[in-house]
């Protein structure tokens, strides 16, 4: 009774490796799939973006100047 409880743990973890190694290849496999969707920019696409980055945070630079450079006149004033 013995070798069958042990054959049967044997068989049990066997089938514990095999479920482990076909989720690996699933998920490298769907991953790849998922990969084939993916679409890049193109280089229009990228110089918009980056124009646009560049304007935003120049605008944001000069917002905060502005607003620290009015928050110490008012510190002064007072």
């Amino acid at each position: 009774m013995a070798k069958k409880e042990k054959e049967v743990k044997e068989k049990k973890i066997k089938k514990e490796k095999k479920a482990k190694k076909e989720k690996k290849t699933s998920y490298f496999k769907e991953v790849r799939m998922e990969m084939k969707k993916v679409t890049f920019p193109s280089a229009k696409e990228i110089v918009t973006y980056t124009v646009a980055t560049i304007v935003i945070v120049c605008f944001l630079i000069v917002f905060f100047l502005a607003v620290t450079a009015l928050l110490s006149l008012i510190r002064e004033a007072f």
